[in-house]
């Protein structure tokens, strides 16, 4: 399978999920783009067209982080969660962005929750 046919086969997911996934000002959306080395996560409110806060693995304090892909990537969960709860943000809608739910984007998942998120 060629790399055009996986961003188009990606693509045709990411528009069929996002006709049922809107996001708000109280429960905004949790939006994941895994790439091949790194992983960003943000939440945004549909409604507005804003982004509430951003998460990446390339951020300054996260760069040094060490361990697996996945281990990093809960890390950017969990921190993602705690800069939600610091803002009254309690309850998400999860949006994986035509990836697997598997892996790393699981494990982003899995870490927001033990910070609290709701979804």
């Amino acid at each position: 399978m060629s790399q055009i046919d996986k961003a188009s086969r990606r693509q045709k997911i990411k528009d069929r999920s996002r006709k049922q996934v809107h996001g708000t000002e109280s429960k905004p959306r949790l939006c994941v783009y895994r790439s091949l080395s790194q992983i960003y996560a943000q939440l945004i409110d549909d409604e507005n067209g804003k982004t509430i806060m951003a998460v990446s693995s390339m951020s300054r304090e996260n760069k040094a982080l060490e361990g697996t892909k996945t281990d990093v990537c809960r890390i950017i969960g969990k921190q993602l969660g705690e800069m939600a709860k610091a803002k009254g943000i309690t309850s998400v809608i999860f949006d994986r962005n035509g990836f697997r739910y598997h892996g790393r984007v699981k494990a982003l998942a899995d870490g927001a929750r033990e910070a609290g998120l709701v979804f």
